[in-house]
């Protein structure tokens, strides 16, 4: 074993090389500052130290408990995550099962790129875009009066605002999940809907009874595998767009732990949500791999 593992080291030592850089920057960013997670159970203070902080075990968790509070953002971020799951689901595939039947190459490739790309724009720049639109006199609030409707305080509104979340998130991230769903349409195989041609199946029942039982398995694992993300609700959004007028409603565990950790500078409780967070969604990931390798055979390695 020692040997097989020695040659193929020095047959292969440029490839194994690569992995070095990724390798360091995770050992320095990921598993080195694992080690400030003692300050969830210490009194911490920046002029001690961690070492010399003094040790109070579970106290700062019985304390994050006993805010007013804590019970609403647990609330919040689970609301706002499984409504964002719920939403974002199925339109990923009723947007790739209608490009799939486009039958202009250059068309679909061209919607195809424009529903993409706002995956790759960051939410600094989208929040902007967002705050100029729906604002109250910007151009949505605009619409809405020239329907002889009132303006709604999309900024300050719990519903609205939560809702503009939903809305904005389905925009920026549906055209990754539509390139998911696509790729799997495009590998069903053509015999069968040649096949189908032959029996008279119109193009609706040959979506129906070939093309969404093929792609079933990627749909069920996508679906699996976004459980491990009820925890995250989206801190970047959310950040970037919230005020205190909706933190009863859009305050999550995310910007929770920042306020708490660097703006009044709290840092043995914010460890401490972070922490029972962490846990949460290891757990979370972990039942969600299990489950998809149990009923997909997807395995991570």
């Amino acid at each position: 074993m020692y040997m097989a593992i020695k040659k193929d080291w020095s047959r292969n030592w440029q490839l194994h090389a690569l992995i070095w850089p990724g390798l360091v920057l995770l050992i320095l960013f990921k598993f080195i500052p694992m080690g400030g997670i003692v300050m969830a159970f210490k009194d911490y203070v920046p002029k001690k130290g961690i070492i010399g902080s003094e040790w109070v075990g579970m106290e700062n968790f019985s304390y994050m408990f006993s805010l007013p509070n804590t019970y609403q953002v647990l609330w919040n971020t689970l609301r706002i995550a499984i409504e964002k799951i719920i939403v974002n689901f199925p339109i990923p595939i009723l947007v790739a099962l209608m490009l799939n039947e486009i039958q202009n190459i250059r068309l679909k490739k061209t919607v195809q790129t424009v529903i993409y790309l706002p995956y790759f724009i960051s939410w600094v720049i989208i929040a902007g875009i967002v705050q100029d639109l729906f604002v109250e006199d910007g151009l949505v609030n605009q619409m809405i009066t020239g329907l002889g409707l009132s303006p709604v305080f999309f900024m300050g509104e719990g519903k609205a605002f939560e809702g503009m979340l939903i809305g904005t998130d389905v925009w920026k991230n549906f055209g990754y999940g539509t390139v998911v769903y696509l790729a799997a349409i495009t590998g069903v195989d053509e015999a069968l809907f040649e096949a189908a041609k032959i029996d008279g199946a119109s193009r609706i029942k040959q979506i129906w009874y070939i093309t969404i039982p093929s792609i079933a398995p990627i749909v069920m694992l996508m679906l699996i595998l976004s459980l491990g993300n009820v925890m995250n609700a989206g801190f970047e959004q959310i950040f970037n767009l919230y005020n205190p007028l909706v933190y009863d409603s859009a305050d999550i565990i995310d910007t929770f732990v920042y306020r708490i950790s660097l703006v009044e500078a709290n840092y043995s409780l914010g460890t401490a949500v972070g922490l029972l967070k962490s846990v949460a969604s290891f757990i979370l990931i972990v039942s969600s791999y299990g489950i998809a390798n149990k009923y997909t055979d997807y395995t991570v390695f």
